[in-house]
């Protein structure tokens, strides 16, 4: 197979490992679905490139209000590479414990709350440490790790132990241990990761079903949408509607 066909071969095995887990996505989709109902909001955190999945959850088209991005830009900022705010620093700060802890101290949280903690490796220390603290505050937490990744990888924690641990559900990516997913003759080490691949269809089969069940209790979300959908004054109208109930909610996170 050329190099492209190996690629869309193991993202389709990707896709198919997560058609296995749609009990698991239903179930984490149910407590979003009742914490967005109860008026709260779902914490959605993940630092390097798994921020990727934050954005993804909200705000874009196809998106609602409920869900509060965490996205730390000195853990995710990767646009310099080298130099100030470059990715040497991203990737020694996400180690730092007491991050996590510091994050969640602007925020007023209940047990209403649910999160999404995303970590490919789920052996990072911030990551780790987001986790442990909603579940310290009766938070439910649901991990979306590359399961063969996470076996393979190394804890950076003292005590060995990794995101899985502290978490009540545990959804895969579906990648290979070291993510990258094709290898080149004559190319010592494989490219081209995957777990990106597995992370959106996750996060996005969830969406649509908390979409499903808030509409069905009587509170159909209000979904940032295209004006070549719905028309250019519904699509503004929806815009600032959202928006304004993003703003609602979010205020509760902040009256201490």
């Amino acid at each position: 197979m050329t190099p492209i066909e190996t690629y869309l071969t193991r993202a389709q095995m990707i896709l198919d490992k997560i058609r296995q887990q749609e009990a698991s996505m239903s179930l984490a989709a149910s407590w979003f679905a009742e914490t967005i109902l109860a008026g709260r909001m779902v914490h959605v955190f993940g630092s390097g490139h798994s921020r990727i999945m934050v954005e993804e959850m909200w705000p874009r088209y196809g998106s609602f209000p409920g869900f509060n991005p965490i996205v730390e830009l000195s853990l995710t900022y990767h646009n310099n590479v080298v130099g100030p705010n470059g990715q040497r620093q991203a990737m020694f700060l996400e180690n730092v414990s007491g991050l996590a802890e510091r994050i969640l101290r602007n925020f007023v949280l209940s047990e209403k709350d649910t999160a999404l903690v995303i970590s490919s490796s789920g052996t990072n220390v911030v990551p780790v440490e987001m986790a442990e603290q909603f579940q310290k505050r009766g938070i439910k937490v649901v991990a979306l790790i590359t399961r063969d990744h996470s076996i393979a990888s190394a804890s950076k924690r003292s005590d060995n132990r990794k995101l899985g641990d502290f978490a009540n559900l545990i959804l895969d990516t579906g990648a290979p241990a070291g993510d990258a997913m094709v290898n080149i003759p004559g190319l010592e080490t494989p490219v081209s990761p995957g777990s990106t691949i597995g992370g959106i269809l996750i996060v996005n089969s969830i969406k649509a079903e908390v979409a499903k069940l808030l509409t069905q209790a009587g509170n159909p979300p209000k979904v940032l949408t295209a004006a070549c959908n719905v028309g250019v004054d519904k699509a503004i109208e929806l815009f600032e509607s959202a928006y304004d109930e993003h703003a609602r909610r979010l205020s509760k996170l902040y009256s201490f």
